[in-house]
């Protein structure tokens, strides 16, 4: 019998020693790379937390990209709007010096101050972050606000707002320059004051009148068209005895003219001459002393409040419906305001005629009905105030921005001008309201003067298709913050957003406007009271007031979502080192570990080779 050779590459011993190259060459790839494996298959049972791990880190850097790119839209949005507030705080210091010298174009240094500031407020407005502008709402591909020339001075085919300027200068002046109003005598002892037509929008409103005339009889103000006339029935009043007449003026403000009758000669300002020998004289100085302070407060007062209120037609582009600013019919009459009754039983403090029980007032097909007492849900009590119906009018529309009652008008906003709808059973107490037309639909301002020649004019018109749209970026409802919204935790969301006709920006473009469009005659016998009167509203309407949005409250808001993300970027800190932890745990190889077993499985190979190498030498002549 013949015995074979041994065949190392089928023995067990080559075998083994196989493995073991195998094994070194396995631990050789760990020590060199740091990973247990190539591949997910030779990571061991761990694997699947650290592939679990992976997407989360993934998750994590996603969310640090977005917040990053967020960080800069933000950080550029709060540079403009700290912008916006420098710009606020030069031309409001320049709007309350008492400087008033009139360049030849007729207007003062602080006025072409703030010509200049409404330009760079335009250039900030437009800030873009990349290819998106950030105060456009959604629209970030769409410049959020018109160019400022075009703004002003309009384009070839639409007007700008020098043009709504004039024409409402023009509208609320009247022809004879007495502010809508019409003064006569109707008897040689009496004088006599109305509006010129009922329910016009424009001009001076009598408010008020007061008289401590001695013998004097004062009637009104009522009627339709408001009057008021003071018959000195022949008597001639005393020394020092006075009339007062209170004017509200189209920007919801107040003026009062005062006249005393005097014997002093000269005849001191803001009175008039007794006449001793002929009291008929009396009631023409008096007259003519009443012509001179209406003709006065028109071109001066009136000239400034209808700058500031052309400038809320323009720029106030909210969807509203706005009703004719309505006198109670009390003595002596007042204005409607939020908390005028409903109800016409206290005719001191409510309209004229008033709702009654039963009846009905339907709001975009949701009606609210009128009770005594007692209301609940989609009712009214006929006691409760204009205010409480705006209230449940604006919880039906979901406006964004409350209506409101303001110089005795009452405007209705809606988000939807397309959808208001509001009818009524008792017209005539929606008609008290100031809303004679049935139904009350929402008009899209700019409002422009209704007719020509604008002296004569008695309405406003949607001036939608023939005036500059100062706002060009999104115009939809809901939070302008909420335009523009990002995930920067598996939970969380940031809303980022801002739109150039807030209430805060827009007020404040519209009074710079105002004020550096507004121009007079340089030498003109009343300029300086119209750029006096016109400072004042312009001061005041860039201080901020209580209950009012300010340029800071929109960096609060976004200076929220900068902390939001803050307080992300920690958590998803932390936990990315906990997650690579697990990674590592699951998929590194430790260079100790690996070193060690490369050693040993070294010496296993050299034992194996050594033994191979002995068992080569075998012969059956060693074996016997």
């Amino acid at each position: 019998m013949s015995i074979s050779s041994i065949n190392y590459s089928s023995s067990v011993l080559g075998a083994q020693i196989r493995n073991i190259n195998q094994q070194l060459t396995d631990l050789s790839t760990q020590l060199s790379t740091g990973k247990l494996s190539q591949n997910y298959s030779g990571m061991g049972t761990n694997e699947g937390f650290a592939i679990a791990s992976r997407a989360q880190l993934s998750n994590i850097a996603a969310y640090t990209d977005t917040i990053t790119n967020v960080n800069v839209n933000i950080n550029l949005a709060n540079t403009a709007l700290q912008s916006l507030t420098t710009i606020r705080n030069t031309v409001q210091t320049g709007s309350a010096s008492t400087a008033q010298d009139l360049n030849v174009n007729g207007q003062t240094v602080a006025q072409n101050t703030a010509a200049a500031q409404f330009g760079s407020m335009v250039g900030v407005l437009n800030t873009q972050s990349g290819n998106r502008y950030l105060f456009s709402g959604t629209a970030v591909n769409t410049q959020s606000v018109a160019d400022a020339g075009d703004i002003i001075n309009g384009t070839t085919t639409q007007a700008g707002f020098k043009t709504v300027m004039a024409e409402r200068q023009a509208a609320d002046l009247g022809a004879n320059g007495m502010g809508r109003l019409v003064q006569t005598q109707p008897t040689p002892s009496s004088v006599q004051v109305s509006e010129d037509v009922a329910g016009s929008p424009f001009g001076l409103k009598i408010k008020a009148v007061s008289s401590t005339l001695t013998g004097a009889t004062l009637t009104g103000p009522s009627g339709s068209p408001v009057s008021f006339s003071v018959d000195l029935n022949g008597v001639n009043p005393n020394n020092g005895d006075k009339l007062s007449v209170q004017f509200t003026l189209p920007d919801g403000t107040t003026e009062q003219i005062d006249l005393t009758a005097s014997t002093a000669t000269p005849t001191p300002a803001g009175s008039f001459a007794i006449d001793t020998t002929t009291p008929a004289n009396t009631a023409t100085n008096l007259n003519t002393a009443l012509n001179t302070a209406i003709l006065k407060l028109a071109n001066t007062s009136l000239v400034a409040a209808s700058a500031v209120t052309a400038g809320d037609n323009f720029f106030n582009t909210a969807s509203s419906a706005i009703g004719t600013p309505f006198n109670n019919q009390a003595a002596p009459p007042a204005p409607v305001t939020g908390a005028t009754a409903l109800s016409g039983a206290s005719p001191s403090d409510s309209i004229s005629p008033g709702f009654v029980a039963g009846d009905t007032i339907t709001v975009n097909g949701t009606t609210l009905t009128f009770v005594s007492s007692g209301a609940t849900g989609n009712q009214l009590n006929v006691t409760d105030s204009i205010q409480t119906l705006l209230s449940k009018i604006d919880a039906i529309t979901g406006t964004s921005k409350p209506s409101t009652v303001h110089g005795g008008a009452i405007t209705i906003n809606t988000d939807d001008a397309a959808s208001l709808n509001i009818t009524s059973s008792n017209t005539g107490a929606l008609g008290s309201l100031g809303f004679s037309a049935t139904p009350v639909t929402a008009t899209q301002p700019p409002l422009r003067v209704g007719s020509s020649p604008a002296s004569s004019a008695t309405t406003l018109v949607n001036g939608s298709a023939n005036t500059v749209k100062w706002y060009l970026g999104n115009d939809g409802p809901g939070s302008p913050r909420s335009t523009a919204m990002a995930r920067v935790d598996d939970s969380v969301t940031v809303q980022y957003g801002a739109q150039a006709n807030e209430d805060a920006i827009r007020r404040q473009l519209q009074a710079i406007a105002v004020f550096g469009t507004f121009s007079t005659s340089p030498t003109g016998q009343y300029s300086g009271g119209q750029v006096s009167a016109l400072s004042l509203r312009v001061t005041q309407a860039l201080t901020q007031q209580p209950g009012q949005q300010r340029i800071e409250d929109i960096q609060t808001d976004i200076a929220m979502a900068q902390n939001t993300m803050k307080d992300a970027t920690t958590r998803q800190t932390q936990a990315k080192a906990q997650l690579q932890s697990i990674v590592d745990q699951a998929e590194s190889a430790s260079p100790d570990q690996v070193a060690s077993e490369i050693l040993a499985l070294q010496n296993a190979l050299q034992a194996s080779y050594q033994v191979t190498s002995n068992l080569a030498q075998l012969s059956l002549v060693k074996f016997l």
